[in-house]
């Protein structure tokens, strides 16, 4: 797929667990791998907007796209 996810860069950035980030936005752990490991098939915007508020980061530090 041509959007490459980068949360497992942005959390390495802030020194954030995927535990930690789950907890704070309330998502599963199950769901934030899914995203870290690139095997999502969509994001919802609110789901975005909590991990850039989380990360202190825009979109476009998180997503990616490579042709």
């Amino acid at each position: 797929m041509p959007i490459i996810v980068n949360v497992d860069v942005m959390l390495a950035r802030r020194k954030m667990s995927v535990t930690e980030l789950s907890e704070r936005i309330g998502i599963t752990m199950a769901n934030i791998s899914i995203l870290k490991n690139g095997k999502a098939k969509a994001i919802r915007f609110s789901t975005l907007e909590a991990i850039c508020k989380e990360l202190d980061c825009q979109p476009g530090d998180i997503l990616e796209y490579q042709p």
